[in-house]
This record gives C-alpha cells, sequence and structure tokens, in this order.
C-alpha cells in the first residue's frame, strides 16, 4: 500500500469515528497497521491540509466542481440557457461529424 493512501484511510477512519485528525493520531493508526516506512513530513501535511475541511462533504461533492457548482447555484434561468447551448452545439457537432463521413467518401470517389 503506497504512504499516501495509508494516511488518507487513516483520515477517513479519524473522521469516521469523528475524532480530530493530527499529525500524531494519523502516525500512531499507520503504525498500528504495521506501514511503518511513511516519511513523518507526511503525517503533519495531510494533517494540515486537512484541519477545518469536512470529509464527508469533500467525498460527496467530488465531482460537482467548477461550472457544474456554477450552473447549479446559478438559478434555473442560467441553468437552463447553458444547457440549451450545449445541447444545440452538440446537435451541429452532430450533423458536422456525419457530413464529413470522417474523409473516407473523398477517398471512395477515386477507387
Amino acid at each position: 500500500m503506497s504512504s499516501d493512501l495509508a494516511i488518507v484511510y487513516a483520515a477517513l477512519i479519524l473522521k469516521d469515528d469523528n475524532v480530530e485528525v493530527t499529525a500524531d493520531k494519523l502516525q500512531t493508526l499507520t503504525k498500528e497497521a504495521g506501514l511503518t516506512e511513511i516519511e513523518p513530513i507526511w503525517f503533519s501535511l495531510y494533517a494540515k491540509a486537512l484541519e477545518g475541511q469536512d470529509l464527508k462533504e469533500l467525498i460527496f461533492n467530488i465531482g460537482a466542481g467548477g461550472a457544474a457548482a456554477g450552473a447549479a447555484t446559478g438559478g434555473a434561468a442560467a441553468g437552463g440557457a447553458a444547457e440549451e447551448a450545449a445541447a444545440e452545439e452538440a446537435k451541429e457537432e452532430e450533423k458536422e461529424e456525419s457530413d464529413d463521413d470522417m474523409g473516407f467518401g473523398k477517398f471512395l470517389l477515386y477507387i
């Protein structure tokens, strides 16, 4: 198991038990699991990165970043207009692909 994965699992275990994620606790958990080759700097880096973060929220919203989050909070009108534009663009691309025939139409004329 990689050291990153071991520390992430340790952090998830701590959060699941509603225990504060600290470098010492991460190190204790990974040591008890038999993973002693992890450099101590990683524990403090992960502890600082996860400080004040809600891991459950991060996991559940892993795919809701960027434009999708903006469209969701922008209201139905903004979301509807964006969906309409995307659908129209997809139809145009589909039409271009069918008209182009990937260039084989021109090649077949010479055979």
